[in-house]
């Protein structure tokens, strides 16, 4: 169970780039692309994939839901975003993150990505992630950029 719930969540953050970074005109486009980047990828799992994920069609192609402005284009967060709930602190130097079911990793990803000097790590699982700093203020300074960016 597991290893499927890892392989869908993989799959979705797979899902969510590929579309950022080409156009896609239909499911069968996207489960081949998926197949070669070695996913286990079928039209109904993509299907559902792109609903739980808020995947749009525009016209022939689709798109991430807050793709269509040119701020969002420069936003590396702006396709995980909504996937966001809580933001809490758990002592001087933890921040937990709740988001939506199954992507977590997805968020984590756009984090580490960041490479914000005052992150040590993050930890991700279904629905959370743990983000480890060094000192209070490193926390403090961490919150306050979550809390921009995610509107929370």
């Amino acid at each position: 169970m597991a290893a499927e719930i890892h392989q869908s969540v993989a799959r979705r953050a797979a899902i969510l780039r590929i579309i950022g970074e080409s156009t896609v005109h239909n499911q069968d486009e996207l489960v081949k692309v998926l197949r070669k980047q070695g996913f286990d990828a079928t039209q109904s799992s993509v299907s559902r994939d792109l609903r739980e994920l808020g995947v749009a069609k525009a016209g022939d192609r689709y798109i991430l839901p807050a793709q269509d402005n040119a701020a969002a284009n420069n936003n590396p967060f702006a396709a995980v975003a909504r996937f966001v709930l809580e933001i809490k602190t758990a002592g001087t130097s933890l921040t937990v993150l709740k988001t939506t079911t199954g992507t977590a990793q997805s968020v984590a990803v756009a984090i580490d990505g960041a490479e914000w000097p005052e992150v040590v790590g993050t930890l991700s699982g279904d629905d959370t992630i743990f983000i480890a700093t060094d000192e209070p203020k490193d926390q403090k300074k961490l919150r306050e950029r979550l809390r921009g960016i995610f509107g929370i």
